[in-house]
């Protein structure tokens, strides 16, 4: 706007304080809005509110006994002395570092640890041992080879005791959040530091034995499932090989990888003829069921004492297979320990039923401190999923929310 008028504008309203600054502050935003399109911004040297430092890192090193060691890392507001109240992250299954990557754009650790530390909470955070520099990376394979479920749950005590010790943090604010088979530990280590740990918090949670049930479900029961309901469209108990070949779901069950994932439809056309001694119809019941019993067996079997996974090696699974289940102890945790449980109702890994029978169970034993949140059409990464399949994204804010907004209640 020319000087001249705008001049005439302000004579004209100078009745009027509000309107005159109203004037002035339209003509700044225009000048500002032309210098941002056509050259320098007005106020370069002005960060960009998403540069702003909003949470600080401390970069650390857990001893985990018997001359292994991991990385771990505390973030925490970076205004305010503290101490702050803080949580302590145990990861799921598999081969997962600090930040629990899943996938490149699931990383449900690192999402929590920033929104958690952005609204004044400290949070560590702590790769698995023999694991990085990051997830699916052996580092030792002789240490994740000989993983054990005490050592996770030692790993896990050693992790607090140094997340208790940290300047920045409440001792008497501590809350423990466990993810999927991280759930199995959380508990374990909380009532065994009743007196430390405030709350635990139990995402996608296992209630039931992981070996016997869980890894049951997902083998045999979740592809026999889908087969009837989905595949089996005339209720006849038979599907064709053609539509094994053309679903990338159930195919990934009855195919070796090396044949599955090549998308060569002759090649798994013959490995499925050749398997089942049929080249049209496969039954359901006296067919694929015997094979999918079959691979589970092998998969639980401990006959393989070495370890080539980033999943779960045999010497863990049969530590697993053994440990007492979550079920038949989380009654025993204190009554002043608040309890959080949330899962994705169409988690196919820990599947939702789980979470209701701790829950069922908690009300049993009448612990005065319990809440159960579910959510429709979330997996088990907190991320939208069929109810056949789990699907990697970003965590679904309002977990984020109810998470946040429990901690907080549960932390003054």
């Amino acid at each position: 706007m020319p000087p001249l008028q705008m001049l005439v504008l302000v004579n004209k309203f100078k009745s009027s304080p509000f309107v005159v600054l109203s004037i002035f502050f339209s003509a700044f935003m225009i000048l500002s809005s032309y210098s941002t399109t056509f050259g320098t911004p007005l106020f370069s040297e002005t960060l960009a509110q998403s540069d702003l430092q909003v949470i600080k890192y401390k970069d650390l090193v857990i001893d985990l006994g018997d001359g292994v060691t991991t990385k771990a890392q505390l973030s925490y507001p970076a205004i305010g002395k503290g101490p702050f109240p803080a949580v302590l992250l145990i990861q799921g299954s598999g081969a997962l570092d600090m930040n629990e990557t899943l996938t490149k754009n699931s990383k449900p650790f690192w999402e929590i640890s920033q929104y958690l530390s952005e609204r004044g909470f400290a949070v560590l955070k702590y790769d698995k041992r023999g694991v990085g520099p990051e997830s699916y990376t052996i580092s030792n394979s002789s240490v994740w080879g000989n993983n054990t479920v005490d050592d996770q749950v030692n790993d896990g005590k050693k992790a607090l005791n140094i997340l208790v010790q940290q300047p920045e943090v409440d001792p008497k604010r501590i809350s423990i959040l466990g993810h999927s088979e991280g759930t199995l530990y959380a508990p374990i280590i909380g009532m065994d530091n009743s007196t430390m740990v405030r709350n635990i918090i139990l995402m996608a949670t296992l209630a039931q034995n992981p070996l016997k049930d869980v890894e049951y479900y997902q083998d045999v029961s979740l592809p026999l499932e889908y087969a009837m309901q989905v595949l089996d469209n005339n209720n006849t108990g038979l599907i064709s090989i053609q539509q094994i070949v053309s679903d990338p779901f159930l195919r990934n069950f009855l195919l070796p990888p090396s044949v599955s994932h090549t998308n060569d439809s002759k090649a798994m056309t013959d490995a499925l003829i050749k398997e089942f001694d049929n080249s049209s119809d496969i039954n359901i019941d006296k067919q694929i069921k015997p094979f999918l019993i079959k691979g589970y067996e092998n998969t639980t079997s401990f006959d393989v004492l070495e370890c080539n996974t980033i999943g779960i090696c045999p010497k863990l699974w049969k530590s697993l297979s053994n440990m007492p289940t979550s079920l038949s102890s989380i009654g025993n945790v204190s009554k002043s320990t608040g309890i959080l449980i949330l899962n994705g109702e169409n988690d196919v890994q820990t599947p939702v039923q789980q979470a209701f029978l701790l829950h069922q169970r908690l009300n049993e034993v009448n612990h005065p401190d319990h809440t159960l949140i579910t959510y429709p059409d979330l997996g088990h990464a907190f991320y939208p999923s069929s109810k056949w399949q789990t699907a990697f994204g970003p965590m679904e804010p309002d977990v984020l929310a109810d998470l946040y907004s429990w901690l907080e209640s549960h932390s003054r």
